[in-house]
């Protein structure tokens, strides 16, 4: 059984509730009847009365829908938001209006709220705009101090990271991430690893560099980041910094940096900057044939996970199953 199997039942052992906002995409309802079916979650949608029509499922004890414009506790929510956000300029009649007409907050809302435990959007909305929806409504987990966008990567055939399975971050959020910033970016990612495997994360900082074999200000600020990743979480396997076939490839590990326990054996890799991130997990995803499952937003004190907006309806339904296993 592969890693995206054995998720999809651990999903249907914990049947969380999870919410969906895009029921105007026809993705979303494929997804929807299949998790229905198969009991891998229970689903808020969020829609019109009228979208019940497209749903074949007949497993609607799982299904609730929701419109915000009729929903018996918009207005408490639209007041909690106010509370949120008055601060910034909004006021009661903005935020009434929100909580009505943006899905995304709306489902964020429900999260923080306790009504639902996670949301997944972005079929057909931005990264920037699931993001957005989730720091304005979530609350950021002040231990780790920075939200990021992680991939899950599962590798065919490949004998690197966890029999290919690997956490790729930061690939959605942060441009230029600080070394403060990646420090948090790897403790919350490798608690996301052990979620979704069960197996320990050994977390990699990765660089054009292998343990002093180069020299500059990049090299430095993966240095001091792996420095307090330590600092803020003592027994986690960390180090760096690495290239990355010294991070996953245990013959040239032996060559490159003999002796230690992280090189050569890494799961989680945590990028210098987002463009080195995104190219990397999607040159992984179209060369290797590998499953990329994310942006899943790490950070929060609940889950909430992004989508491509060229994303299939599998796509939806993976993201669901690993936000109910994170919930």
């Amino acid at each position: 059984m592969g890693l995206i199997e054995e998720i999809r039942n651990k999903a249907k052992t914990v049947k969380k509730k999870i919410v969906l906002p895009e029921s105007d995409d026809d993705r979303t309802i494929e997804a929807l009847d299949y998790i229905l079916d198969q009991g891998i979650a229970k689903i808020i949608l969020i829609g019109k009365e009228e979208v019940k029509s497209k749903i074949k499922s007949k497993n609607l004890k799982d299904l609730e829908l929701i419109d915000p414009e009729t929903y018996k506790d918009t207005d408490r929510i639209a007041s909690e938001y106010y509370e949120l956000r008055k601060l910034k300029g909004v006021t009661p009649e903005e935020a009434k209006e929100t909580i009505r007409k943006d899905r995304l907050i709306f489902s964020g809302m429900l999260v923080r709220r306790g009504t639902a435990d996670g949301f997944v959007a972005g079929a057909n909305h931005t990264t920037a705009d699931t993001v957005r929806a989730a720091l304005r409504s979530l609350r950021i987990d002040k231990n780790i101090g920075v939200v990021s966008g992680a991939f899950l990567m599962v590798v065919p055939n490949s004998h690197y990271g966890d029999h290919g399975a690997f956490i790729f971050a930061d690939c959605g959020v942060n441009p230029e991430p600080n070394a403060r910033q990646l420090s948090g970016i790897a403790v919350s990612n490798a608690d996301l690893f052990r979620k979704l495997t069960g197996k320990k994360p050994v977390v990699a900082f990765l660089s054009y560099s292998s343990k002093g074999s180069a020299e500059g200000p990049l090299v430095d600020k993966m240095k001091e980041a792996v420095e307090r990743a330590r600092e803020a979480s003592p027994g986690l396997l960390v180090d760096g910094e690495f290239q990355v076939d010294s991070a996953i490839v245990p013959e040239v590990a032996a060559i490159k940096c003999p002796g230690n326990e992280v090189a050569g054996k890494a799961n989680v890799l945590i990028f210098p900057d987002l463009n080195s991130g995104n190219i990397s997990y999607k040159m992984t995803q179209r060369l290797a044939n590998a499953r990329a499952v994310g942006p899943l937003l790490t950070g929060f004190t609940k889950p909430a996970s992004d989508l491509s907006r060229g994303c299939d309806a599998e796509d939806i339904i993976d993201a669901v199953a690993v936000t109910a296993i994170r919930a």
